[in-house]
């Protein structure tokens, strides 16, 4: 029996060592790919925790942004009301001086320089926080990486502070360059137009458009220079020195100005003005009852209210304006790309 056995094996001897290689290799193989199977997963895994992780790190970043953009609406508007006083010039009316007319035509152009300003700053200071959050929140986010070798930080609570407080220009320097130039706008559209003169709303979205025109076609003044301080003095008093930490604090703001000299910054920028002007619109047609284009006012009744509208654009209870500003798409989108842009491992941010 069993040399029948042997003989049965010698003569099928290749068929069995072919079968056993296959059987042999499809069994390593299959372990093989069960390993790689297990690697792909446990990848996989990886890989959506730190994309779970890096969302929602990105989204409570956002809300930050929202809420410092709210906090420091009280200052922007207290910042706009210091220089374009129209309560002074209200209250001396209220004497029935002399010169009222001469007094009504300063209120007029008052009036409408501290909405506008109110308006562009508004929008200003919105795109310009959301680029320097996301700077930070994309550091930060490297910084605490899980797995990341220890190093030093490229962005430490005092070099943030220091970075953060170049937005003064905004509220400093720039906001008073920012009022001339629309004031000067402001007279040229209105300097002819008498306060008896009535105006339609369409008459008046003209005045704000040629308004608008004038003070964003200057190509030696773009709208950026207004949020940061453009020169390397500058840039190097606001960063107080050369230490270590100084050199991080320019690097960032650095970073900023290439972020506000792209495309997608004029874009986003745009986008906002428009939202923001419009809602200014719509907030002075609620004055014109009906609000149809045949429908006007005297340019007397005009002056209180827009006078008024920086109470409602610069509010620290955040209305229809500035959750239409903070809530707007070209926005959000643009504060992801800066986030991603800081937030994955580059060699040209070392």
């Amino acid at each position: 029996m069993f040399s029948s056995i042997w003989n049965f094996v010698k003569r099928h001897k290749r068929k069995f060592i072919f079968t056993g290689a296959v059987v042999g290799g499809v069994y390593f193989l299959g372990k093989y790919a069960r390993s790689k199977f297990r690697e792909l997963q446990e990848k996989e895994a990886t890989e959506y925790i730190a994309q779970a992780r890096r969302h929602f790190h990105f989204e409570s970043n956002q809300r930050t942004c929202n809420m410092t953009v709210v906090s420091m609406l009280p200052s922007l508007r207290e910042a706009i009301v210091n220089q374009l006083n129209s309560e002074s010039l209200t209250a001396i009316l209220k004497t029935r001086p002399a010169n009222k007319v001469e007094i009504w035509e300063d209120l007029k152009i008052i009036s409408f320089t501290r909405s506008l300003v109110a308006v562009y700053s508004t929008c200003m200071l919105v795109v310009l926080l959301r680029i320097q959050l996301n700077i930070i929140g994309g550091y930060l986010y490297l910084d605490n990486s899980v797995g990341k070798p220890p190093t030093t930080p490229q962005a430490p609570p005092e070099v943030q502070q220091q970075y953060l407080s170049s937005i003064q220009h905004l509220l400093g320097n720039g906001l008073t360059q920012l009022i001339t130039v629309v004031k000067k706008s402001v007279q040229n559209s209105l300097d002819g137009v008498c306060l008896k003169q009535s105006l339609s709303l369409l008459e008046l979205e003209q005045h704000i458009s040629w308004i608008r025109a004038e003070v964003e076609a200057c190509p030696c003044r773009p709208l950026s220079s207004y949020m940061m301080a453009d020169d390397d003095n500058a840039l190097a008093d606001q960063a107080c020195g050369l230490s270590e930490r100084d050199v991080l604090t320019i690097r960032l703001l650095n970073e900023t100005r290439d972020m506000m000299d792209s495309p997608d910054f004029n874009t986003v920028l745009t986008a906002c003005l428009q939202r923001g002007f419009t809602r200014l619109l719509d907030n002075l047609a609620q004055f014109f009852h009906p609000p149809l284009p045949s429908i006007s006012l005297p340019l007397a009744k005009i002056i209180p209210i827009i006078n008024g509208q920086i109470n409602t654009i610069c509010s620290e209870t955040p209305g229809h304006f500035v959750q239409e500003l903070l809530m707007n798409n070209d926005v959000k989108e643009f504060a992801a790309n800066v986030y991603d842009s800081f937030s994955t491992p580059q060699e040209v941010h070392k």
